[in-house]
């Protein structure tokens, strides 16, 4: 899924917090549910209107920039 589809911030939606795309769910808030122990399910229970591929794309992403070797890693 193209990341633009998934998330993105616009200084007039929320100040320029990252929300899904197509909501003002800022995506804090499912990391946030997440650490809190709450599952993906009960996320998009309580937001609607994000929707699971959304959630799903959106923790690949940040997995895929999480795990990225940048060339500064390489040096340390």
């Amino acid at each position: 899924m193209d990341k633009r589809a998934v998330h993105h911030s616009h200084l007039e939606i929320m100040g320029g917090t990252p929300v899904f795309t197509g909501t003002r769910v800022p995506v804090a808030s499912l990391i946030d549910h997440l650490k809190a122990g709450d599952s993906t399910e009960r996320f998009l229970d309580g937001f609607p209107s994000v929707r699971r591929e959304q959630a799903e794309a959106f923790l690949s992403l940040a997995l895929e920039e999480a795990l990225e070797v940048t060339p500064q890693d390489e040096l340390a």
